[in-house]
């Protein structure tokens, strides 16, 4: 090999390098992309109005899709994030709402109650979802199935079938507020990815899900106890999903049974057009952060085209697939 060649092996273009600047900052590059091709095609993508809207759409499902990145990290899956988002929404809005036939004895409450009862409602949804799966290893796709099915019933025993309409104004405020220009929504999703970052980035429980999602038994051996740390994930997957089922709520004034169904498809799609492989160890919060804007933008842009809401359904199917397919050649070089 020439001097010239073996430098250029080394240098920023060889094939090692491109590829690893591919992985890297692809899903960057995808997103960029599809904003300049949307700004080109309407007049109106770019507008103000339209960017808060996007961001608005991304809000709820930005939330849902970083909790699902923890349990996928760890080799799992949570099908059962839309369900609790209907029953944590029904039931901490039943503390917030004026209307006598939906309230629960004594509301309206403080907002800090329907707030906190939401919350627990999706934790205790994932831990049920948790416990399953670490302690009776029961795998993640049947125990979650069951949890999606189950409460999407008990959403609908709670509130027989009906709304919870007439939401308290500090409810909705979480919802439909802003501070200084920014939705509350937007500033939500921001912490919690934040919050999210950090764990994974700079925390020992961080280190240890990344260890159980990249080699179980290696996991193991070295201490980690693999069953808390599935468990906990699930909490976390849970508890965001109560937040988000309140961010639905709060935005659309009234707390609907049939909320949230097929949310959770929309959730793993973030996650794994971001980048999260499927197969474990191996994902950013970021990744899915730029992946749930992806899906939003992509949404946005092609209503404001015109272009049928089935058609969106098509091409995030065929995102999910190529993105899938790019990490499976990634792991295994096929």
């Amino acid at each position: 090999m020439s001097e010239s060649d073996d430098s250029n092996a080394g240098g920023w273009f060889s094939s090692d390098r491109r590829r690893l600047l591919i992985q890297e900052y692809g899903i960057f590059l995808a997103f960029l992309l599809l904003v300049v091709v949307l700004s080109f095609s309407n007049e109106f993508f770019l507008t103000g109005g339209n960017i808060s809207n996007v961001l608005l759409q991304t809000s709820i499902n930005g939330v849902l899709a970083i909790g699902m990145t923890f349990v996928i990290l760890t080799r799992g899956i949570d099908l059962s994030v839309g369900s609790v988002v209907a029953l944590a929404g029904i039931v901490s809005a039943s503390f917030s709402t004026t209307s006598a036939t939906a309230a629960i004895a004594g509301a309206p409450y403080p907002v800090a109650i329907g707030l906190a009862v939401g919350i627990l409602v999706g934790v205790v949804c994932g831990a049920i979802s948790g416990a399953i799966v670490s302690r009776f290893s029961v795998p993640a796709f049947v125990a979650t199935l069951g949890m999606l099915s189950a409460a999407r019933g008990l959403t609908l025993i709670y509130g027989g079938g009906r709304p919870v309409p007439a939401l308290t104004p500090a409810f909705r405020w979480i919802g439909t507020g802003d501070v200084f220009g920014i939705p509350a929504p937007v500033i939500i999703l921001a912490v919690v990815f934040a919050a999210s970052w950090w764990i994974l980035s700079r925390t020992r429980f961080g280190r240890y899900i990344y260890a159980v999602g990249g080699n179980p038994h290696a996991a193991k051996t070295s201490g980690i106890d693999i069953g808390l740390i599935r468990f906990t994930v699930y909490v976390i997957s849970g508890g965001l999903a109560g937040l988000a089922g309140m961010l639905l709520s709060a935005r659309t004034g009234s707390a609907l049974p049939q909320a949230g169904i097929a949310y959770e498809l929309d959730a793993i799609a973030a996650v794994v057009i971001g980048g999260t492989s499927l197969s474990g160890g191996v994902g950013r919060v970021t990744g899915t952060l730029i992946g749930a804007l992806i899906i939003g933008v992509m949404n946005n842009g092609l209503d404001l085209m015109g272009i049928q809401s089935y058609y969106q359904q098509v091409l995030k199917g065929a995102l999910i697939v190529g993105a899938v397919m790019l990490d499976q050649k990634r792991t295994y070089g096929a």
